[in-house]
């Protein structure tokens, strides 16, 4: 974490603001529970016409940067993810071939959405209950089925302008526009118009299995294990993370599973991965629910032709596949307008998976920039953690992604690469280029 300065920031402490912050997936939220605990009044604009957004389906390793930010405003008294004690790889044949104790932390997409909701805006769930009001707090607004179109400065604030999905047109005024909308992030594309999003030449396939239902291979494997395999233009990983409305019980958990593997730009096997049972071509995901089957059961084929019989069973096994088209995205900074507008977590920069720092970010991202709202960083201080962390992360996912995907290389060193990649972000040097700001 950046240290304090004597340099007084240019958003120290003060009155109350309101920020806008547009997205309200996992890293808008997070910053909007950061910024309403320092007493700042926050609104969410997030596109999704309904008011809670769909199950992702997806596993996240727990980083340091996310475990420090719940720790610190989580308020719901209840697990957060399951426990991971060792790193394993496996052979074609399933047996292990590396070892090594390390303890990593586990849990879903949608138990760390709904722990940010009841803790955001009071939304009740499943997941947990709603903590008491903190007075003090800012109010915490969140508003679904808000496109945003555009954004002008006004006076000492800023408009933003969206439009809803029945046609409906508005603003809403507010000090600090916060782009916090993911990797094809429209506040981004309005900035820096330049700054497309990249297709890497290879796909993520995901899924989860009921660890009910795997066999007792399969449990052993992977039960408190992050285990891996390598292959020719192939790696596949999967642990444990938490099931239904998040629960951590052994024998209710799920198996996790990301599946990468090569598909050529413009390729039959591409076009094909990407188009779901409607016919229509996605860009970059298809989201659970709607995967062509047939596309599907051809990767169940390959999967039992290229993988260990562990991963081959849940891959087979699992009932709803998505896919994410991996990519790259890394705008060249992260303030705008003399700091009117910022870019945090994926809008910044999109991260390949293989560095398992995307949710580090947005925890990291709406932390130090709340730190800085606070007046307990200097502006240069938090530009340069958070572009440090951005390029050099994302350079990382590149090199790791780079090597996995297209080079020939022994096990050792992605043993290597993966081993690198799980040095705390406090013990990482940026090299200059990194922080340069």
């Amino acid at each position: 974490m950046a240290t304090s300065s004597s340099q007084q920031p240019a958003a120290s402490q003060g009155p109350k603001k309101h920020f806008v912050i547009v997205g309200g997936s996992l890293g808008g939220l997070a910053t909007g529970l950061a910024l309403k605990e320092l007493g700042h009044d926050t609104t969410i604009l997030e596109r999704n016409p309904v008011p809670l957004l769909q199950d992702q389906g997806a596993g996240i390793v727990a980083g340091g940067d996310t475990l420090a930010f719940f720790k610190r405003y989580n308020r719901c008294d209840r697990p957060f993810a399951v426990r991971s004690d060792a790193r394993v790889y496996l052979d074609k044949d399933g047996n292990v071939v590396h070892l090594e104790e390390m303890e990593q932390n586990m849990t879903s997409w949608d138990l760390a959405y709904y722990l940010l909701r009841a803790n955001y805006d009071g939304i009740e769930s499943p997941y947990c209950k709603v903590p008491n009001p903190v007075p003090g707090d800012g109010k915490a607004t969140h508003l679904h089925d808000r496109q945003v179109t555009g954004f002008e400065d006004e006076g000492d604030g800023i408009r933003v302008f969206w439009k809803t999905s029945k046609g409906e047109e508005g603003s809403t005024y507010g000090d600090i526009l916060i782009g916090a909308d993911g990797p094809s992030s429209t506040v981004r594309k309005i900035l820096e118009p330049d700054v497309q999003r990249k297709y890497a030449g290879y796909c993520a396939l995901r899924g989860t299995l009921a660890e009910s239902t795997a066999s007792m291979a399969a449990r052993e494997a992977f039960s408190h294990k992050f285990t891996f395999f390598h292959g020719p233009g192939v790696q596949i990983l999967a642990y444990l993370i938490p099931g239904k409305d998040g629960t951590v019980e052994p024998g209710q958990r799920l198996i996790n599973f990301v599946y990468y593997t090569n598909f050529p730009e413009g390729s039959t096997e591409f076009e094909e991965i990407m188009t779901d049972r409607n016919g229509r071509r996605r860009q970059i995901t298809i989201p659970p629910g709607v995967m062509d089957m047939n596309a599907w059961e051809k990767q169940r084929e390959l999967a039992r032709e290229r993988l260990p019989p562990q991963f081959a069973e849940i891959v087979c096994g699992t009932d709803k596949p998505f896919v994410q088209a991996v990519t790259d995205v890394l705008t060249p900074r992260n303030e705008y307008m003399d700091g009117k507008i910022v870019l945090i977590g994926d809008a910044l920069a999109g991260f390949r998976p293989h560095t398992v720092a995307s949710t580090s970010q947005a925890a990291f991202d709406a932390m130090l920039y709340a730190d800085y709202v606070a007046g307990k960083v200097s502006r240069e201080e938090w530009k340069k953690e958070s572009m440090g962390f951005a390029r050099y992360i994302h350079k990382r996912g590149v090199t790791m992604g780079e090597r996995s995907q297209h080079q020939d290389l022994p096990l050792q060193e992605h043993i290597y690469d993966r081993n690198r990649a799980s040095v705390p972000r406090e013990q990482e040097v940026y090299p200059d280029w990194a922080i340069a700001v």
